[in-house]
């Protein structure tokens, strides 16, 4: 047998002292597999030239939802007032029981959609993935975690929500400084728990 034949072992023989040397060029290199390629997306793409490979940038858009500015305000005018009124005393006195507190919380994070039919804010995330297909989520706004929520409600939030409820509503009935109770009032579930509408 030949030192060239493919089933022949190549022993090295090297000093100590020197560095490695390089393996004859006739050896066999024992390679693995090549790595996989980018992932292809199924289906052809929508606009004609390839879908971009990896995360792209999110867009969020906020959704409009609830009723027209017209049935707003007529709303308002002829319910909202009066009965945002009737609720935030209803939800205060509530809240200040620990029988009724799930009863006042759960009035104080709907005195916006009392007052004028304000629908909760809603925001829809569109990203592409990594495989390059479109991904849209619905949801809401972020809130703070339930235990700094708790913490707020009972130092400050019972108290700050009664004092903004009364200031809001008297702005409102006030009629010249209406925009600033509302503004307060749209406000009251953020004073009550940190709760962002």
């Amino acid at each position: 047998m030949s030192a060239t034949d493919d089933d022949a072992e190549y022993v090295e023989y090297r000093d100590v002292r020197q560095p490695p040397s390089q393996p004859p060029p006739s050896a066999p290199l024992r390679m693995g597999p090549p790595p996989p390629g980018p992932p292809v997306p199924m289906g052809p793409p929508a606009s004609g030239a390839p879908p971009p490979m990896g995360p792209s940038a999110t867009t969020v858009t906020e959704l409009k939802t609830g009723p027209g500015l017209g049935i707003r305000a007529l709303w308002f005018v002829l319910v909202g007032w009066w009965l945002t009124g009737i609720v935030s005393a209803i939800a205060w006195f509530a809240m200040i029981t620990l029988i009724g507190l799930p009863l006042g919380i759960y009035l104080i994070n709907r005195i916006p959609t009392v007052i004028t039919l304000r629908p909760r804010t809603t925001y829809r995330y569109r990203y592409t993935d990594e495989l390059g297909r479109l991904v849209t989520v619905d949801g809401g706004i972020e809130q703070p975690p339930w235990y700094v929520r708790g913490l707020w409600f009972i130092f400050v939030g019972w108290w700050a929500s009664g004092l903004a409820m009364a200031i809001g509503w008297v702005l409102i009935v006030l009629i010249i400084t209406m925009p600033i109770g509302l503004m307060i009032y749209n406000r009251v579930p953020f004073v009550a728990s940190l709760v962002r509408y």
